[in-house]
């Protein structure tokens, strides 16, 4: 059954005939159409005894659609792969463990931070299974690591474009204003200047963001064509998911369900029970590989870094699941609130909203408009069911974000993009096609105004583009929203045409700019941030201890991890820091030591060295010999080593270098093995929580040890001497 959305005048592309306005489409909709561009159609052939035959129309506007599409995506393309490479290794971290994962299968399946397989990062290895194959295949470099991101952020908005029209189809029987849907929302995930930060960098959520929005498509599928295999095939994407980020895949599920529950085709009682088979799919697509890890003996694999006691489940559960809820991470270095206050407006403040924030109140005011509209449709009706699936993916994402005490970073929110753009796709064009009705059009002019006013208050954080952009959105959006409310008094098409270009146009100008300024901007380290260099955490001119670049928000009252920590000639390291305040590398000029008591270094937790050509032909020399290059705190200084010399460099530590990995014992008897050539130094500071091993390494190696400098870095030979 159609449903009740299509009540204005649209031409039908199957017949070029206009419907009268309230009427429904001249032909019922097929139970599974095998192409949702065109409507079937049937046709009497002339011949003897009137015989008939049937067939579906060609349709003219097909070849048309195809090639929109095709825009879209090409320029999605080039805006997610323009001077990638300027942006190097990005997150070295993760570049690192590719590199490793490359050379080394049991790396690869691990997702181990070196090819000799100390330690692991703190995340399941799924999206270093596509960076480590590519690097495999492409070699070492930074556009075998990136690229494959780029196109991850293609494909989702390919498949969102999808998502979209279908279910738009479905409703309203008619392919071009479907298109037409799908069309704006795909442009939206890609304008969002967070997705397009995190598709042009190798964090784990470009591939998360990709698998959420294909279990999406799935479902929506499954509900549309009662086939059980779609609903299967989103619970194995939600797996794998898992296996990108873990349990933040988790929050798109209560949507999902609830989708399906209320749309679902069939008795509650068989929705029920698919959905469980769904949960089964799930949970066997993300279990075989967390069974695999924890029924393999200790001393057949890397250790789990971000684990205390290396245990999977433990780094499940703990540091990435509920102590980012509470805040109780242990082996965390901010707590206390030095991830942010949480609130309700937390997506609009200064460090998030300019990454996400431009239509997400558009997008809810739309969905709103949505369920009014079709607040008489049946249970089935295919545009609720998105409505529920979208709206409750920003709403459960988005309060969660809020309100989390742990680690949290702006860049997460890109996990918001698809659903604020699928509302948005949705609830413009079907709302538009209800503008006679007073209330859909005052929905929509409100839509319009909120995105108008959004945009004027986040580009009045910056002054990039100067004082002139933030007003011209502000007075176009505002003339749309009362163009828009109007339209019912308008009588030309082509004023009404011109209204919604404007409304279109103003609403993303806001996110293009910011997203134009991203992929003109280079981005590395473990925190980065969308938009220009300014106007961000402090407002015009940057945040506190930021860098021109990344402009990384860390730690409480806007502390920033810019270029702040003392390095040594040769060697560049990022930092962390507060304004006048340093972090120095110990034993070099000005050194500070080793820290003591509990905790470990941070000279390189959020940025990785670039070490010397003196000290790589160093590491390299007798490289042969050695099961470990070189050790060293941290995981991120590991990788800079790493990378540089593509030989494996133990990171003391872990991450944060407060794992107990490996421990003074099993340091001291590698180091009796001969197994690691040199430890290198890196700067201190202290942790409140997790294992003070690290600490105990770096003080026992300088104790031990006679330092030297090599092209102006602090290290100690442990063999070959």
């Amino acid at each position: 059954m159609a449903s009740h959305y299509p009540t204005q005048p649209y031409p039908s592309t199957a017949t070029g005939v206009e419907r009268p306005s309230g009427a429904r489409p001249a032909e019922p909709r097929p139970a599974e159409p095998r192409a949702f561009e065109a409507r079937a159609a049937k046709t009497r052939a002339a011949g003897d005894g009137g015989t008939k035959s049937v067939g579906r129309p060609r349709d003219p506007l097909a070849l048309r659609r195809h090639l929109e599409l095709a825009a879209v995506l090409a320029g999605t393309a080039v805006l997610y792969l323009w001077n990638l490479g300027a942006s190097g290794w990005a997150n070295a971290f993760y570049s690192a463990a590719a590199q490793a994962g490359s050379q080394d299968w049991t790396a690869w399946f691990f997702g181990s931070s070196d090819a000799a397989n100390s330690i692991t990062v703190d995340k399941p290895p799924a999206s270093l299974w596509i960076m480590g194959l590519s690097v495999r295949i492409f070699g070492l470099n930074p556009w075998s690591i990136l690229v494959p991101q780029a196109l991850m952020g293609v494909g989702a908005a390919w498949l969102l474009h999808l998502a979209v029209r279908r279910s738009t189809v479905q409703a309203t029987g008619d392919a071009t204003l479907a298109h037409r849907a799908g069309l704006l929302a795909a442009a939206v995930l890609a304008l969002t200047p967070v997705a397009t930060l995190m598709f042009r960098f190798n964090n784990p959520d470009a591939l998360l963001v990709l698998l959420m929005t294909a279990a999406a498509y799935g479902v929506l599928r499954a509900i549309q064509q009662d086939r059980l295999r779609w609903l299967l095939l989103a619970g194995v994407f939600l797996g794998f998911g898992f296996l990108a980020k873990q349990l933040q895949v988790l929050l798109v599920v209560p949507g999902f369900a609830l989708a399906y529950l209320v749309a679902g085709p069939g008795r509650l009682g068989r929705r029920f029970l698919r959905l469980a088979a769904a949960g089964a799919a799930m949970v066997v697509s993300a279990g075989w590989w967390l069974a695999a890890v924890e029924l393999t003996p200790a001393g057949m694999r890397p250790y789990i870094g971000g684990s205390q006691d290396n245990s999977i489940l433990e780094l499940t559960l703990g540091y990435n699941g509920l102590g980012r809820l509470t805040g109780d991470e242990t082996g965390s270095v901010g707590g206390a609130n030095g991830w942010g206050v949480p609130g309700l407006f937390r997506m609009f403040n200064s460090e998030f909203g300019g990454q996400i924030a431009w239509l997400l109140p558009s997008a809810l005011i739309l969905a709103a408009g949505l369920l009014w509209v079709g607040r008489r449709a049946p249970r089935t009706d295919q545009v609720r069911a998105s409505v529920v699936a979208w709206g409750s993916w920003v709403l459960v994402t988005g309060l969660v974000f809020s309100f989390m005490a742990g680690i949290i970073h702006p860049y997460y929110a890109v996990a918001l993009a698809p659903g604020i753009a699928a509302l948005t796709g949705l609830g413009a064009v079907l709302l538009w096609q209800h503008r006679q009705q007073p209330a859909a059009a005052i929905l929509l002019a409100a839509a319009v105004a909120a995105a108008a006013l959004t945009a004027f208050s986040l580009l009045g954080t910056t002054s990039a583009y100067g004082p002139w952009l933030r007003w011209l959105v502000l007075a176009a959006g505002l003339a749309a929203a009362a163009g828009v409310g109007l339209t019912r008094f308008m009588g030309r098409h082509s004023l009404q045409r011109t209204t919604a270009a404007l409304a279109i146009a103003a609403s993303l100008a806001g996110p293009l700019a910011y997203s134009v300024s991203t992929a003109a901007t280079a981005h590395s380290g473990a925190i980065v941030s969308a938009g220009p260099t300014s106007g961000f955490g402090a407002g015009p001119g940057g945040a506190p201890g930021g860098t021109g670049v990344n402009r990384n928000g860390f730690g409480p009252n806007g502390t920033g991890t810019g270029n702040t920590a003392q390095g040594t000639p040769g060697q560049a390291t990022r930092g962390q820091g507060t304004p006048g305040q340093t972090f120095r590398q110990p034993g070099t000029q000005g050194g500070t030591g080793f820290a003591g008591n509990r905790g470990g270094v941070m000279g390189g937790l959020l940025g990785a060295p670039t070490p010397s050509a003196d000290l790589v032909t160093a590491l390299q020399a007798g490289a042969s010999g050695y099961t470990w290059a070189a050790a060293v705190v941290g995981s991120n200084n590991a990788a800079g080593y790493q990378l540089a010399t593509e030989l494996p460099v133990m990171a003391v530590g872990g991450f944060n270098g407060t794992d107990p990995s490996p421990t003074l014992a099993q340091f001291q008897e590698l180091v009796s093995q001969g197994k690691i050539h040199f430890f290198i130094a890196g700067g201190t500071m202290r942790s409140t929580s997790g294992s003070d091993a690290a600490t105990q390494i770096a003080e026992w190696v300088a104790a031990n040890f006679q330092s030297q400098s090599i092209g102006g870095t602090t290290v100690y030979a442990l063999a070959g001497q």
